[in-house]
């Protein structure tokens, strides 16, 4: 009776540990991403202040009518944004996170987390390999996949034949979690337009045209200082892309929808962040003067508009490359750069990539760590993206299904120690960041499947 008590009271206090530490981080999160904003907001007004630029106005009928005109060729205007800059940089944000600290874990930390030694210091719990392979056992040896040249059991052809055959059933069904599931074994390449819609609920009905066609109106009546924002992003990223600078028109065109869309704030109900705030001159703090900015609530940061250049492949009617993206935002890429605990979120997918490293390839995660070269200050940039601008586009496509079919990002983290692991021989070789970063500076040749097949289910037990 008295271990039974002991027991008990052993467990009510573990619970009690525990929801100290949740509330605790909730707060952590909350205060970390306050100070992360105004230090966005201040990069924002200064920019605002020393150009003389307004956050907003509304432009003159010539120009409006100007906008309209070449709405569909702006990637041939050449603005002057040589005084514009990103607010932030992804690595920007890595510092961030790797100042992040639970008060609550600084003396009693959980022995499993004492001996980790990656950058990231907030003890969350991540998937070990045994239970990532439970998690994504479609991915199996023994499991067809679309992207792997060569099946363990049936040949490649034949395997690809009978899954598209599933694939048509699955959209002449349209049953959207028999989407998902299948799409776990990847796309094909014809059917993934209409296979992420289904799984994404987008219909496109005539509303949707409409409501897309308001937005682009609100664009034309409106300039925004984001705007330049966006245009300096697509300028550093996408139009330099060998894959994506010819989709530079329609990366305006959702980018600029996307930045006065009200419905983008609802994400903000499951995020610790909170949309910024701008209020009438002269009313500072009044809040029946204030007004959501921009109206997403979103200010894009370098490499934003890489979320959106992939889908470009996908569809050709913006509406539509409009409301994919939309979808995929709020549902996954927001998490991307947003403090919290989420599994999916970019605290959690650092924290599962160094645990990867250091738990299943020790002497390397070891070895890059003796010299300087901390793994995740070269992965980070992979994760924020989703890999965008860094893998071939067939590549990404075939990960990306694999978002969508899991409906989580874990996948971004276990792909990072993946290439860590396929490049370790040489990395054991480099002496320097420098280096390190030099083995790693082109992944566009890799194969993803095989990565994460071989990493999971063949050379980690």
């Amino acid at each position: 009776m008295l271990q039974e008590e002991s027991d008990l009271s052993l467990m009510i206090a573990q619970i009690v540990q525990k929801l100290k530490g949740s509330n605790l981080y909730a707060q952590l999160e909350r205060q970390a991403w306050g100070s992360w904003e105004k230090r966005i907001l201040k990069s924002l007004n200064s920019m605002c202040t020393e150009l003389s630029i307004p956050l907003a106005r509304k432009r003159p009928v010539a120009e409006q009518k100007e906008l309209l005109n070449k709405w569909n060729e702006m990637g041939t205007d050449e603005p002057d944004l040589s005084l514009f800059r990103p607010v932030y940089a992804p690595k920007d944000f890595l510092e961030v996170l790797i100042n992040l600290r639970n008060p609550n874990y600084e003396n009693g930390d959980p022995l499993s987390f004492r001996t980790h030694l990656g950058l990231i210091q907030v003890p969350l719990k991540v998937k070990d390999i045994p239970e990532l392979k439970e998690c994504f056992v479609e991915l199996g040896l023994n499991t067809g996949q679309l992207g792997i040249d060569d099946s363990t059991q049936v040949p490649p052809e034949l395997f690809e034949n009978e899954h598209v055959r599933i694939g048509q059933k699955v959209l002449a069904e349209q049953d959207s979690a028999a989407a998902q599931q299948y799409i776990r074994q990847g796309s094909p390449t014809a059917l993934r337009a209409e296979l992420w819609a289904l799984i994404l609920n987008i219909s496109s009905q005539p509303e949707d045209i409409l409501y897309y066609e308001q937005l682009k109106t609100n664009v034309i009546q409106y300039d925004l200082l984001v705007d330049r924002l966006t245009y300096k992003d697509v300028k550093l990223t996408a139009s330099n892309d060998d894959y994506y600078f010819v989709f530079e028109d329609y990366l305006y065109q959702v980018l600029l929808c996307f930045s006065r869309d009200t419905s983008v704030l609802g994400h903000f109900a499951y995020n610790c962040a909170s949309p910024p705030k701008s209020y009438i001159r002269g009313k500072i703090g009044l809040e029946e003067y204030a007004v959501f900015y921009p109206p997403n609530g979103v200010i894009p940061f370098h490499g934003f508009s890489m979320y959106v250049a992939p889908l470009c492949f996908l569809y050709h009617e913006p509406y539509k490359l409009y409301q994919i993206f939309r979808e995929m935002y709020v549902r996954f890429f927001f998490r991307l750069h947003s403090i919290s605990s989420h599994p999916s979120g970019i605290v959690s997918l650092c924290l599962l990539f160094e645990s990867l490293l250091q738990t299943y390839l020790p002497q390397l995660f070891y070895h890059l760590r003796e010299i300087g070269a901390q793994p995740l200050r070269i992965s980070f940039k992979w994760m924020a993206r989703a890999f965008s601008g860094y893998l071939a586009t067939d590549q990404l496509l075939l990960l990306w299904d694999r978002i969508l079919g899991y409906n989580s990002l874990e996948i971004l983290a276990v792909l990072a120690a993946a290439v860590f692991a396929f490049r370790a021989v040489n990395l054991m070789e480099v002496t320097s960041l420098a280096a390190a970063e030099a083995v790693l500076a082109d992944i566009s040749t890799l194969k993803v499947m095989p990565l994460l097949q071989i990493f999971l289910f063949a050379t980690i037990t």
